[in-house]
Formats: C-alpha cells, structure tokens, sequence
C-alpha cells in the first residue's frame, strides 16, 4: 500500500476494478489484513488475496513478488495448506 500510495479506502476501492462481480474487498477487510492490533488477521481467502495482489500490481506495475516482504522462514508449526481432497 505504501508503495502504491494508497489508502485502506483507496485499496479496498481499487479491488473492485479486478473483482469480475465488481465487489471487491471491503475495506474493513483490507484493515484486518493490514493492522498490527487486536483485529488484526494474518490469512484471508485466496481471492481476497488474489484482488488485492492485483489491485496493488496494476497501481505500482511492480513485479507482484516485489510487493510483499516475507520472513526469511517460518517458526509457524501450524499446516496452512489444504490436501486437494479438501480444495472446493
């Protein structure tokens, strides 16, 4: 969002331009995934993801990877991944 200098308003906005429906993310949403607080959330569906990674790539047409900082690894125990089984 910095690099793009928006807003959580103008990103949740942004959303709707690549949503085919037109709905986009709400900007309640894009809060939660970007918040360091109490309500903050640290996974979200992939189309969320999806909308808000593309939304992002269309305002700064950086490369996506470019866009997000991950850790080096993960201390996480917890599996976050889905068998195909269980993809719907």
């Amino acid at each position: 969002m910095e690099r793009a200098d928006l807003t959580i308003e103008e990103l949740a906005q942004a959303t709707k331009d690549v949503d085919p429906t037109g709905r986009g993310v709400a900007p309640a949403t894009v809060g939660r995934l970007t918040s360091r607080g109490k309500s903050a959330r640290t996974n979200c569906e992939w189309t969320t993801a999806w909308f808000v990674a593309e939304a992002l790539h269309r305002k700064t047409n950086a490369p996506l990877q470019d866009l997000f900082c991950m850790p080096p690894h993960s201390t996480s125990t917890i599996e976050r991944s889905r068998s195909d089984a269980e993809e719907g």
